[in-house]
């Protein structure tokens, strides 16, 4: 048997107001863990690179009618083709998370598309029970980057810049650590715009272009001082 329309209308009614004060307990509970997270410092869940020097190195060779090769390529072979920025390097290739990263320091990196995936979890306020319209923008996110070499190479250029938001420079630092520690030549090329270009072509500089020290960043980043670049 159907209901007439108006005891319908009732059931609902009555069913939403038992339901939202367990719905207002859970979205304040939510809220607590929230803004517990918010003051955790962004940290890197992990860093994996995924390739080997023996591929990028063959890659090259058949770029020039050469066999692939055998031997693991020297440490200036390996700055040489990274400074070139040939094709090839387009083959290494790294996975990292970022816990409890700022969204809007999120959004910064998303901004990035050539070379790079984001996958950025959730704010949707059915998936968290949190508010989205109440959400702050300081609001921690989870953030699993896949990246080329080329990709790690152009960010630096952006994201080391004096310019660039203290937060964010910060957060692709914890980045280039972990770069350094299984990619050394990858890392002493992972330098600032000015740096890279051997001029600041920012509309507003910072004045660090005419220090002495950019001249001896600018230095180490042309000889493979990976100590220096930045």
């Amino acid at each position: 048997m159907l209901l007439p329309y108006s005891i319908l209308v009732f059931i609902i009614h009555e069913s939403l107001l038992w339901r939202k004060p367990f719905f207002a307990l859970q979205s304040e509970r939510e809220n607590r863990k929230l803004f517990a997270r918010m003051e955790q410092p962004v940290t890197i869940k992990y860093f994996k690179s995924r390739f080997n020097w023996r591929d990028v190195a063959d890659a090259a060779r058949t770029t020039i009618r050469m066999a692939e090769g055998e031997k693991e390529p020297s440490h200036s072979w390996k700055r040489r083709i990274l400074l070139s920025e040939h094709s090839p390097i387009r083959q290494m290739t790294f996975k990292w998370k970022w816990m409890d990263l700022k969204y809007w320091v999120s959004v910064h990196f998303v901004r990035h598309k050539i070379g790079i995936e984001h996958f950025v979890s959730t704010q949707r306020t059915d998936r968290t029970g949190v508010n989205r319209d109440e959400t702050p923008q300081s609001a921690p996110v989870n953030h699993e980057c896949f990246a080329n070499a080329q990709a790690l190479i152009f960010i630096s250029r952006k994201r080391l810049c004096r310019q660039a938001s203290p937060e964010t420079t910060s957060a692709w630092n914890l980045v280039l650590d972990e770069v350094k520690k299984c990619e050394p030549e990858l890392y002493s090329v992972c330098v600032p715009e000015c740096v890279y270009r051997g001029f600041c072509p920012e509309f507003k500089s910072c004045g660090y272009a005419a220090t002495d020290a950019f001249q001896k960043a600018l230095t180490a980043y042309r000889e493979g001082d990976a100590t220096s670049v930045r």
